[in-house]
């Protein structure tokens, strides 16, 4: 399937209802590291590469290939300097494959990912660049609810179901939230993956 990429101006509000195929709300919660936090709805454009595909806050990979740009995700507007928090809800509702990135903060600066939270075939949620597991959580059917706390030049932190789980020292420069179903250098799909529940703040 050749690229496409869409621009969408919509509140994070909007986005956070947009799966049809989502029959259940997440729950409400509050931003993790509560005081001082404003709400904004960035824009996003939407990736689709290789056997990628979008469908609202669904994405999937369709196909096993283990090599090339296999992707379906949204890319949000860059920010830079301040405090940036990211929150949203993944349910995997199918893997065949194995070591799929779910959420990445990406480094414009340096063009390249600079955090990439990924799952593997059987439920571990770990980070790409280093490998430390940061849960269990991410089995097939799971709900799982996702932090990420970003004080550009200082620090990147990541919650799971509310509980701190990595941190990761911050260079300063541009960067940008992505997620979705992406496959790593050492993955492969087929992975489906439903979102909801995406909101954004700043301080």
């Amino acid at each position: 399937m050749p690229p496409r990429t869409r621009m969408l101006a919509v509140a994070a509000a909007i986005g956070a209802i947009g799966g049809s195929s989502l029959l259940v709300a997440p729950p409400a919660a509050a931003e993790v590291e509560p005081g001082g936090w404003t709400s904004v709805s960035p824009t996003f454009t939407e990736q689709e590469r290789g056997c990628g595909q979008i469908d609202g806050l669904t994405f999937r990979l369709t196909c096993s290939t283990a090599s090339g740009d296999q992707r379906a995700e949204r890319r949000y507007a860059t920010y830079t300097g301040g405090t940036r928090q990211f929150e949203g809800y993944f349910r995997i509702t199918s893997l065949s494959g194995t070591r799929i990135s779910l959420k990445q903060t990406f480094n414009e600066s340096a063009a390249g990912p600079f955090f990439m939270l990924a799952a593997e075939r059987g439920g571990r949620l770990y980070a790409v660049h280093g490998g430390a597991t940061l849960s269990n959580a991410g089995t097939v059917g799971a709900q799982v609810r996702v932090n990420t706390v970003h004080v550009v030049g200082s620090q990147h932190r990541t919650y799971i179901n509310g509980s701190l789980q990595h941190t990761y020292a911050s260079p300063g420069g541009s960067f940008y939230d992505k997620f979705g179903a992406y496959r790593t250098n050492s993955g492969n799909g087929p992975a489906t993956v439903e979102w909801s529940g995406i909101r954004f703040w700043r301080k």
